[in-house]
């Protein structure tokens, strides 16, 4: 809205689940379930938004201070005082180890380097840190990659001109997945673990870099959009590793929970920043063309159901 967005009706619309009184999220509530405890967001800027929208509706009851944040300011944690509560978002887009040659203007100069066979331990060194975490990616995937096992080169994800194997992406985030999911169930701490499905985008004529844009202003109808090939892929791989992980863990103590919220999202063509990601971009004088941000969420509006639907999970719902 600063930015110049003029509609605001995204703030308004709410996820109303089959046969089920899903309540308002309230955050006085949440934060007395969460005294003296710990909540991580670990992944990619999705997750950032999502601990922006939280962030956003816990400060109604007390005001969280930032005691930490890295370099660029991707990964930070917060203390809410009265409650003893911390909350943490990590970013690491792949979960996995990865060399990423990108500036914060995602810019790149050299392909990301993959390994397949090792998390990534700005994540997994702190993981006993948290009582409740957040896991989701799947995004970065899709970017061309070399892929490593045990150091060495094993193939790649859309790379002409390199004569490697082409492995494609599903393949890095199946193995992806495997590792992470291997991890919980094996490590001593047990942490009540959401695993987050994908977050479609909604670009139409063209993708991000190609023109492709997202003017809608109100939800899409049950049924008049479909998911695309490549996110029901990625969501496939996602729910068969979900399930072969939570029948192996059954039973050991571990709470491994599904945050399914890829139709939800889907749904939500009218709650991203568009062009609107940029400070009054139809403005005299700005030249250049403009680009259109339809995979983030404006806030506060479609991501704050998210947390409506973790606080009925945690809660038993």
């Amino acid at each position: 809205m600063k930015n110049g967005r003029p509609d605001s009706e995204y703030f308004y619309w709410r996820w109303k689940p089959r046969d089920c009184e899903l309540p308002k999220f309230d955050p006085h509530k949440f934060l007395d379930l969460m005294r003296d405890k710990s909540w991580a967001f670990v992944g990619d800027s999705i997750s950032r938004n999502h601990v922006q929208s939280l962030l956003c509706t816990l400060s109604q009851v007390d005001q969280a201070i930032e005691v930490y944040h890295d370099k660029e300011y991707r990964s930070k944690s917060w203390h809410f005082p009265s409650h003893n509560f911390t909350l943490s978002v990590i970013w690491t887009p792949f979960l996995i180890k990865a060399d990423i040659f990108e500036d914060m203007n995602g810019v790149s100069s050299g392909d990301i380097q993959l390994h397949l066979d090792k998390l990534d331990i700005l994540w997994t060194e702190q993981y006993n840190n948290f009582d409740y975490v957040i896991i989701a990616g799947g995004k970065w995937f899709l970017k061309t990659a070399i892929y490593y096992e045990n150091d060495t080169i094993k193939g790649c994800h859309y790379c002409p001109g390199k004569n490697l194997t082409e492995l494609g992406f599903d393949h890095a985030y199946r193995k992806a997945l495997q590792l992470i999911f291997n991890f919980i169930a094996s490590s001593n701490h047990k942490a009540y673990v959401l695993f987050r499905t994908t977050t479609p985008d909604h670009f139409e004529n063209g993708e991000w870099f190609s023109g492709g844009y997202c003017n809608r202003t109100t939800p899409f109808q049950e049924g008049e959009i479909d998911l695309s090939a490549v996110d029901t892929t990625m969501r496939n791989v996602e729910l068969e590793e979900f399930e072969k992980a939570a029948e192996h863990g059954s039973g050991k103590g571990i709470s491994l929970k599904l945050l399914d919220t890829t139709h939800l999202s889907l749904l939500r063509p009218d709650g991203h920043p568009g062009v609107y990601r940029q400070f009054q971009p139809y403005a005299k004088g700005k030249n250049g063309k403009l680009q259109n941000d339809c995979l983030h969420w404006c806030l506060p509006g479609p991501i704050d159901s998210w947390n409506e639907v973790i606080m009925n999970m945690v809660m038993g719902g």
